[in-house]
């Protein structure tokens, strides 16, 4: 591996002060954000009210996964940070297509649902090396 790649994927993962408090907030912030766009989808909310909670699903997300990013890049080769990337645009889509968000919204609740009650095999399966990756050797 080029060392100009090893800021992102280090030997040892990164994590920020207070990472744990940081990723409970931020996972709290985004249920919050799923029940309140849950419920305007199918329950025929006010147009601006789910939307402040489709916008707060995306930014808690994004932070996030920017979050599992910094604390090591091997997330993006990980079948888990795949699927959250497709979550992201899943929900980036409602809002570009809001007749299919309903839709958009299930798809994202049933991924969420599947990789996160994945075995690790599954959750750290890398599509590109066709194996689990847990890190990363520098000849890769």
């Amino acid at each position: 591996m080029g060392s100009r790649l090893f800021w992102l994927f280090p030997a040892q993962s990164r994590y920020l002060p207070g990472h744990r408090w940081i990723n409970i907030t931020l996972r709290t912030l985004h249920l919050v954000g799923i029940a309140g766009i849950g419920g305007g989808f199918f329950y025929a909310a006010e147009g601006d009210l789910w939307k402040s909670f489709l916008w707060l699903t995306l930014v808690s997300g994004l932070l996030l996964s920017l979050l599992f990013i910094y604390a090591n890049g091997i997330w993006l080769l990980q079948l888990r940070g795949h699927v959250i990337m497709l979550k992201l645009l899943l929900l980036y889509g409602a809002t570009l297509w809001p007749e299919w968000a309903p839709w958009l919204v299930v798809l994202v609740v049933i991924l969420s649902g599947w990789i996160s009650h994945a075995t690790g095999d599954v959750r750290y399966y890398s599509l590109f090396h066709r194996r689990r990756l847990e890190r990363l050797d520098p000849d890769e």
